[in-house]
């Protein structure tokens, strides 16, 4: 991004400039999602960014699914205003973080070894930084987008975004009218092959979540009984059935257009019908990547009994279930047969959402590799599978295509994937200014 200018000619403040100060300011304000109704940093955060956004003269709106469970949402008038829309959309919540786990503390937003780190720093507070950094830098330029931008900093995210982007979805559309297109979490991140090569991996699908509720009832007694139909038994024993099955590959065409297109980089045969031989040419995203060639169900939580010397009459447990777009009935019944007859799935108290899944095509796609090749000569983007989920799922539901795109040059030795809910999250001070030139030159080509 270059430098702008006020009349009188002094150097304005850029996006470059403040993006770094932007993202710890947002790390600080401690938004962890425990999962239930708490949640008042979300609140705290959407004031901070409507201050933000207000400095510049963009108005915004808060809105307020449950007490502290806050949102914000704003809409950037562009220069074609009969073009589609385009969504930029991040959360403001994160998972919980223990202090005492962490090198320096999880929301101090510290610099240190050329990184700011902290709670959020890639999940997802820097997207959030450079989206206001950049947005920030447009409006004191007076630079409108070429079509109308509509942000939404979104609660709730890390629980499923039930009070976030799902309550805006279903009680304000209109705040998404005329928007076809969207970018989020998480792409747009580099791989380094070689001297020569930087994939950036763009994300084009999504796997399913069923956060599944398993429960199993028993006849309760004294602990000192013998007992045939001990529930924790005969949970403990699906359980950990369920944990130890291998799933079988499935190819999607995004896994299969991944490979295609990584074939081509690299110019080696990469084998679909050998993908223990193929993961091991991945080196640092072999862990991401191979979590999309199968569906997965982990089981997490356990609970059961309430004294020892009692046998309790049920027992229950959670199981993080991901499924690949288009295998979603395959992978319930696969979970109802290893489970048994005696396990029940819980419908009422689980959490289920689709897979995604759209093609890397088309002058969004292109805006991206533009704008990723005008920062880093070297750079290709190619499309990927997310294990995870993200609110691009709820934003679907509005008939919008939605990528993940939040870009960002990574060094080859950092660890990226294990930077999501990991202990010593942190995000490099040059890939948060680089990120910042490609959404600018991204905006202006979209």
């Amino acid at each position: 991004m270059s430098e702008s200018k006020h009349a009188t000619g002094s150097t304005a403040v850029t996006g470059e400039d403040e993006v770094v100060d932007l993202c710890r300011d947002l790390i600080r304000i401690d938004t962890s999602n425990y999962g239930d109704h708490s949640g008042p940093g979300e609140r705290k955060a959407a004031e901070y960014i409507a201050e933000k956004l207000a400095e510049v003269g963009v108005e915004s709106e808060i809105f307020e699914s449950h007490p502290g469970r806050a949102s914000l949402v704003a809409r950037i008038e562009g220069e074609d205003r009969s073009r589609p829309g385009l969504l930029i959309h991040g959360h403001t919540d994160v998972v919980p973080a223990n202090a005492a786990d962490w090198t320096h503390d999880p929301f101090s937003g510290e610099i240190a070894d050329g990184c700011v780190w902290g709670r959020g720093a890639v999940d997802m507070k820097d997207m959030d930084a450079m989206t206001l950094a950049v947005i920030r830098e447009r409006m004191r330029s007076g630079r409108k987008p070429p079509r109308d931008i509509v942000l939404a900093f979104l609660a709730d995210e890390e629980a499923g975004g039930t009070w976030g982007a799902r309550h805006l979805v279903d009680t304000r559309p209109d705040l998404f009218e005329g928007v076809t297109e969207a970018i989020g979490e998480v792409g747009g991140f580099s791989f380094t092959v070689n001297d020569d090569l930087r994939l950036y991996l763009v994300e084009t699908a999504e796997k399913g979540m069923h956060w599944m509720r398993l429960t199993v009832d028993g006849t309760a007694g004294h602990g000192s009984m013998t007992n045939t139909d001990n529930a924790i038994t005969e949970l403990c024993e699906a359980v950990a059935r369920l944990g130890r099955h291998q799933w079988p590959v499935r190819v999607t065409p995004t896994v299969r257009s991944f490979l295609d297109e990584l074939s081509d980089a690299l110019g080696v045969e990469l084998d679909a019908d050998d993908m223990d031989e193929t993961l091991a040419k991945l080196g640092g995203i072999a862990k991401m990547i191979g979590a999309t060639l199968r569906n997965s169900a982990a089981p997490t939580m356990l609970d059961a009994g309430y004294k020892v010397n009692v046998i309790p009459g049920q027992a229950s447990a959670h199981v993080d279930g991901r499924f690949l777009p288009g295998y979603e009935d395959e992978f319930h019944a696969e979970v109802d047969r290893i489970l048994g007859p005696r396990v029940t799935r819980d419908a009422s108290r689980s959490h289920r959402d689709k897979a995604l899944e759209t093609t890397f095509d088309g002058k969004l796609v292109e805006a991206m590799q533009l704008a990723l090749r005008a920062e880093d000569p070297i750079a290709r983007a190619i499309p990927y599978m997310l294990s995870g989920g993200t609110d691009a799922k709820h934003f679907a539901d509005l008939g919008i295509r939605c990528f993940g795109f939040a870009p960002l040059q990574l060094p080859p030795e950092l660890d990226f994937a294990g930077m999501f809910h990991g202990v010593d999250e942190r995000v490099p001070v040059d890939g948060l200014k680089f990120g910042v030139r490609v959404l600018d030159r991204f905006l202006d080509a979209s």
